[in-house]
């Protein structure tokens, strides 16, 4: 991929930005020079060539690139047959741009570099109701993405955090189930260019309509994860799990540690026995021997930041949960 803007700074933090995601599929060339661009591109394939619509020439596509992407400064699409891609956003968001136009053009999943050992899943499921099940998953998270790639993913019908929740445009949990099977030789790229990010921690939205879970079924969600593990991104994925979906008891079997959050009062523990019942009655008595009970109701304040999960009260609990894993 050739990058060129004549704005220095911007492209020099850009291909910065750009260089510490060591796994995109480009060899980066960056130039603030048009000319050079010219010199050192016109006798080399370009995948790529995105140009700051300042620096933008017709000439330019004499490189014959695959994709001509314009960093837009103005707003105004001047050259209706090109890509256009918001230069003024988060790196972030511009990078998931340029990953979704160059997936128009990728002949096949690109290459990984697979990481030691299998991915762990960590499962948070629990049937009774307003138990920190979601705030303590998240704690976890945040905290492992301090020194892990980690990625968490939200089954709940109604996931409840405003900070994750997608706006309409915005791809989703259900958008990614859909590639894994529509175009599953560049799920790696798919998945990359969906992630979302909260300080270290990975995740992809959840589903916008928690109604779309209920149809899932349970070998299309052991295959989503089959394909998550397979890119050799993850070291931890953490799985705020929810009865929304079909298969629960197998998705928790994939599992290394499950932590089921209680309260005291008597319908919870009701509800925590009849839970435990239906794990007898349908012979999964093994996930009780990797789950975890844990009271949460002493815990009487979070932070007001997703990204300051990993202080308080909470964060010290988990913490010391950790050092078992």
């Amino acid at each position: 991929m050739a990058l060129c803007d004549t704005e220095e700074e911007y492209a020099r933090l850009m291909a910065e930005f750009l260089k510490s995601h060591k796994d995109l599929p480009w060899e980066l060339h960056t130039y603030t020079d048009v000319e050079e661009l010219f010199l050192r591109e016109q006798h080399q394939p370009v995948a790529m060539l995105v140009v700051a619509e300042s620096a933008y020439t017709e000439e330019m596509k004499k490189l014959q690139p695959d994709r001509l992407v314009v960093l837009s400064e103005s707003g105004i699409l001047r050259w209706k047959e090109l890509h256009y891609v918001d230069k003024y956003q988060q790196a972030e968001e511009v990078l998931r741009n340029l990953l979704s136009v160059y997936m128009e053009i990728a002949k096949f999943q690109y290459p990984r570099l697979k990481k030691g050992g299998s991915t762990v899943f960590i499962g948070n499921y629990s049937p009774v109701r307003r138990s920190m099940q979601t705030s303590f998953a998240l704690t976890m998270s945040q905290l492992l993405a301090q020194e892990h790639r980690t990625l968490y993913l939200n089954f709940e019908h109604y996931a409840g955090v405003a900070e994750l929740l997608p706006d309409v445009q915005t791809l989703d949990l259900a958008d990614l189930l859909y590639f894994v099977n529509a175009d599953k030789d560049k799920f790696s790229l798919r998945l990359k260019s969906m992630l979302r990010q909260k300080g270290k921690l990975d995740y992809i939205p959840p589903v916008k309509a928690g109604q779309n879970l209920l149809s899932v079924t349970a070998a299309e969600w052991q295959n989503l994860l089959q394909k998550i593990e397979e890119t050799g991104e993850y070291e931890y994925v953490i799985l705020d799990l929810s009865e929304s979906m079909q298969g629960l008891f197998d998705i928790l079997r994939l599992c290394s540690h499950i932590y089921t959050m209680t309260r005291e009062d008597r319908v919870s523990q009701s509800k925590l026995l009849q839970y435990e019942q239906m794990l007898s009655l349908y012979e999964y008595e093994d996930l009780l021997e990797k789950t975890k009970r844990l009271n949460l109701s002493h815990i009487r304040r979070l932070p007001g930041e997703l990204e300051q999960y990993t202080r308080g009260e909470l964060a010290d609990m988990v913490k010391e949960l950790l050092k078992s894993l």
